[in-house]
């Protein structure tokens, strides 16, 4: 392909840890892309999940002006201005569709006996982020370690899946993170984000990368091809460090 102009990333284990933080290195590394690229950050989590784990760690020298990111699976897509995030579209779901869908995780998740919701868990497990329903097996605020060896084969999920997709036929529902079940309206997934976004810059999918760990079958990222973007797969947040100095030593 030729030099890409727009790099997009996965966030949770590509970028960052799940749910954890940029490291000081990362944030330092996407802040110099930023200067010469239009960087933009496509997963799960909701806007201040966001803010908390990108954007609040870059260095002032970033340019914010050319990050744009795509919380919840590319329902939604925001843009840098004046000095605040400002919404270029959001995919809502309404109030009854998200307690639909709450009841229904919650039921798949109990009957195929993965999660036990009367045990304590680190922060609420099922939470409404507006144009997305996502269930967290081990809570929001789950240690990184706890929630690697919770589905590192995806089984435990793939189960609680198998018996809420045919429930909810009018929704996508997508494996993401390490314990996250995430639900959108039907076709909101990162390849409509990709596509929104090209339309959004007036640029073609041909000029865009995506970056991400789960581009394998059945992975979280594998839904990007879709749309056409080329693609990078890496292990971890410190390939995707090695990936993007490469880009910033090749400018």
């Amino acid at each position: 392909m030729n030099t890409p102009t727009i790099i997009m990333f996965d966030l949770d284990d590509t970028l960052a840890e799940s749910k954890a933080p940029l490291t000081t290195e990362m944030a330092a590394l996407v802040a110099r892309l930023t200067l010469q690229k239009k960087v933009a950050v496509i997963s799960g989590g909701g806007l201040p999940q966001f803010l908390k784990q990108i954007v609040d760690r870059l260095p002032s020298d970033a340019n914010l002006s050319n990050l744009y990111l795509l919380p919840t699976s590319g329902a939604a897509l925001y843009t840098y201005e004046a000095g605040e995030w400002k919404p270029v579209y959001i995919e809502h779901l309404s109030e009854e569709e998200a307690g639909t869908i709450r009841k229904v995780l919650q039921t798949a998740a109990e009957e195929s006996g993965c999660i036990d919701f009367s045990q304590p868990s680190w922060g609420e497990r099922i939470e409404y982020r507006g144009s997305q329903v996502s269930l967290s097996a081990l809570g929001q605020q789950a240690p990184t370690e706890a929630k690697k060896v919770w589905d590192p084969d995806h089984a435990k999920r793939q189960a609680i899946v198998a018996i809420a997709a045919p429930q909810l036929p009018m929704y996508s529902i997508k494996i993401g993170g390490a314990t996250t079940i995430d639900v959108t309206k039907k076709g909101i997934d990162k390849a409509y984000g990709v596509r929104k976004l090209s339309e959004f810059l007036h640029e073609p999918i041909s000029s865009m990368l995506f970056i991400g760990d789960a581009l394998f079958p059945g992975g979280n990222d594998e839904i990007v091809k879709q749309s056409g973007i080329e693609t990078k797969e890496v292990k971890n947040p410190a390939d995707t460090a090695v990936v993007i100095e490469g880009m910033l030593n090749a400018s």
